[in-house]
């Protein structure tokens, strides 16, 4: 979540209410207007606080233009009404609302399956906010693992994790929260993600483990999660250290069981412990909610694990937070009943199809170099060309949002600090038709900016509201 700040004392204001809005209060004449940093002294209507909400936010950007986004911006309406029957059910009271928790299980059940886990019923999982969270949980259940192999050390040493330098923020903020040191392996040249050989050497006897990503949110490529795996084999036959892997599968966990079926990546590979997803990414629910899982219970520490009874019951669980609502992963087991494998094949290759053109067409432009096709995730990234010098992508962000499109740029991490990229996700419900309107005003927006000067947007934090 964002971290906010109160408002200083002059900017305190108050909203403007139309008189159309207002209706009479339980003492007669109008409401007064209420203040927005501080809570009114009295209520006012329903339908006039409706109405100050729903105006305000009018403001906010269409969702289904954000191309920024991996997060799921349409559902199918009975989708939308099991949510709305289930937004008041508290995932956490187990006893309570069993049948909720049974859905739960199910979809479980259904991922330890769709991932090739060697005995499904012997895969523990849960669900959870999202896929921050459950790498939270893979990262802990790594750490105790570790701990409790190097009991006679710990805490003394201090572990360590392996990860490319293109990782997700909230494996960053898991080694702040949980005290582990970060080792990234950093990019070079054409290479934007995790190489394994480099991983490999970044291990030692406290390395609670490797994170490989299946689907980077920097270019949309699959990190070689196999390779790793086999350059961690043959660590293991050289020093004896026994590194596990956890798969942050958050968007790719959802696309590569449809769509590269002869990719291996899950848990064919004996030495991925864990896999995490986003349900709300390409699992196509709303957010928030995520997945993770481990191959069996000995990859998941029991003494992580809470029994709380004064829900009444005596139901496991493990996660950070407590009570949240039942609505996800209801709609969750909805698309896995509704759609089955078939139906998320048809979908995820719609998206990647419309991924692949829209980069060839783009590509077409002349002005832009393609980093990556949509091939992998339905992501692709892309520069402009080396002969392009009145413009940067930040003046494309900037002038396309005009249009109402949300196009993210930025620079990539260390050894690569020299790239600025611009990045379209492609995510159901962006169908050919919104990305020839896309194109289209890309198209005409180029004109403009090859007749600039020079690139406009010096300030490269300023230049776009999106950062990694």
């Amino acid at each position: 979540m964002a971290l906010h700040k109160g408002p200083r004392k002059h900017q305190e204001q108050v909203l403007s209410v139309n008189p159309f809005f207002g209706e009479a209060n339980p003492v007669g004449g109008m409401t007064e207007a209420p203040p927005t940093h501080r809570l009114p002294d009295a209520p006012i209507p329903p339908a006039t606080a409706y109405q100050l909400v729903h105006d305000e936010l009018m403001l906010d950007g269409n969702s289904r233009l954000n191309l920024a986004t991996f997060v799921t911006t349409w559902m199918e309406p009975q989708a939308g009404a099991l949510m709305a029957e289930c937004r008041d059910k508290n995932m956490i009271d187990k006893d309570e609302y069993p049948r909720t928790a049974e859905l739960e299980r199910r979809c479980v059940a259904m991922l330890a399956d769709l991932w090739n886990a060697p005995d499904p019923s012997a895969a523990v999982g849960c669900s959870t906010t999202g896929s921050s969270e459950a790498c939270m949980l893979a990262g802990m259940a790594l750490k105790r693992r570790w701990a409790q192999r190097n009991a006679d050390r710990y805490p003394g040493a201090r572990p360590n994790i392996v990860m490319g330098v293109n990782v997700q923020v909230c494996w960053e903020k898991f080694c702040n929260f949980w005290e582990v040191e970060a080792r990234l392996v950093p990019m070079e040249g054409e290479r934007f993600h995790l190489d394994p050989q480099a991983a490999a050497e970044l291990c030692d006897e406290n390395t609670i483990g490797v994170v490989g990503i299946l689907g980077s949110t920097f270019d949309g490529s699959y990190e070689p999660i196999a390779d790793l795996c086999a350059a961690l084999d043959a660590l293991q036959e050289r020093t004896g250290l026994d590194i596990p892997v956890h798969v942050d599968g958050a968007s790719g966990a959802m696309v590569a069981p449809f769509l590269d079926e002869d990719l291996v990546w899950d848990f064919r590979l004996p030495r991925v412990a864990s896999i995490n997803t986003s349900g709300h990414k390409y699992g196509l629910v709303y957010p928030g909610v995520g997945w993770a899982l481990w191959r069996d219970a000995e990859a998941l520490p029991e003494d992580l694990v809470f029994r709380v009874n004064y829900l009444g019951g005596d139901m496991p669980t493990f996660a950070l937070n407590f009570s949240r609502p039942g609505a996800q992963v209801v709609a969750q087991y909805y698309n896995f009943l509704r759609l089955g494998r078939e139906g998320y094949r048809a979908v995820q290759q719609s998206t990647r199809d419309v991924a692949r053109s829209l980069a060839d067409r783009i590509e077409g432009l002349g002005d832009f170099r393609l980093l990556t096709r949509g091939d992998q995730l339905p992501v692709f990234a892309f520069t402009t060309a080396e002969h392009v010098t009145a413009y940067d992508v930040f003046d494309v962000s900037r002038r396309i949002r005009e249009s109402g499109w949300l196009v993210p740029a930025y620079t990539f991490p260390a050894n690569r600090q020299d790239l600025s990229v611009l990045r379209i996700v492609c995510r159901n419900g962006f169908s050919h038709d919104l990305a020839d309107l896309f194109l289209a005003d890309l198209t005409r927006l180029l004109p403009e900016l090859r007749r600039q000067p020079h690139p406009l947007t010096r300030d490269k934090e300023a230049a776009t509201s999106f950062h990694h």
